[in-house]
């Protein structure tokens, strides 16, 4: 199921579980969002046009950071002039990660509660005294058997296994699993819950392979994905590096 959606004058196609850069919205990160104008919803083959909108529908989302974009240069010059002017702009955007499309007459699902412990019952309590004056009795008994029988020999410890070796990655600077438990690759910024799983479908599953990147591994990787330019812009592998010396 898919959505076309307006907003900051612009149209995105949006599917559950993309993650898309608008114009930057009200929200702090973490909080959830509605868009209402929702021009197009696709599902099973099958597609609903709005006019101008589709009537009753509306994609959440839910806010994954605030942040700047890229630094645009803007130079101005007249002719047979000094004039020259040269000013840099960094638009404010809002990463938005998508969770659900509802159609007419579709509501969110519910969040579950926790469940709350249950609290103990009176007969319980009242158990619990003939018990705990038995209690000595028991203790006593114990001591005695304890004193009859040898002591078993305790059982030795088993030695900690060492560490694998950390795997290899290939020519393209991937692996075909994670080596131990994958890093949190959404720690780096422009990385969220759907690129973090293209990244680890493509091989990715370490900070370590994204601080080793060279160029050509680079331009590889975000043509299989899509991204182009996202890996400079973003400046992942200083970021890498520097997540990777703390882990």
């Amino acid at each position: 199921m898919f959505a076309v959606i307006k907003t900051g004058g612009k149209q995105y196609k949006v599917a559950e579980g993309d993650e898309i850069i608008v114009e930057k919205l009200d929200a702090d990160a973490g909080k959830d969002v509605t868009f209402e104008d929702v021009l197009l919803i696709g599902k099973d083959g099958k597609v609903e046009v709005g006019a101008p909108v589709v009537e009753g529908a509306t994609v959440i989302g839910k806010v994954a950071e605030q942040r700047k974009g890229a630094k645009v240069m803007i130079f101005k010059k007249r002719q047979r002039s000094t004039y020259r002017r040269k000013k840099g702009h960094r638009q404010l955007q809002t990463v938005v990660t998508i969770e659900s499309i509802l159609a007419k007459g579709q509501k969110p699902a519910a969040k579950k509660a926790a469940a709350k412990a249950p609290a103990a019952d009176t007969p319980a309590a009242d158990t619990a005294a003939p018990e705990a004056a038995s209690a000595p009795k028991k203790a006593a008994a114990k001591k005695a058997e304890a004193k009859a029988e040898p002591k078993a020999a305790a059982p030795k410890k088993a030695a900690p296994k060492k560490a694998d070796a950390k795997a290899e990655a290939d020519d393209r600077g991937r692996l075909t699993a994670a080596q131990g438990q994958a890093d949190d690759l959404k720690k780096i910024t422009g990385v969220g819950p759907a690129f973090e799983k293209k990244l680890n479908g493509a091989g990715i599953y370490h900070f370590w392979q994204i601080a080793g990147l060279k160029k050509a591994q680079i331009a590889a990787l975000e043509e299989d994905l899509n991204m182009s330019g996202r890996v400079e812009r973003d400046d992942w592998v200083s970021q890498a590096k520097a997540l990777a010396k703390g882990a």
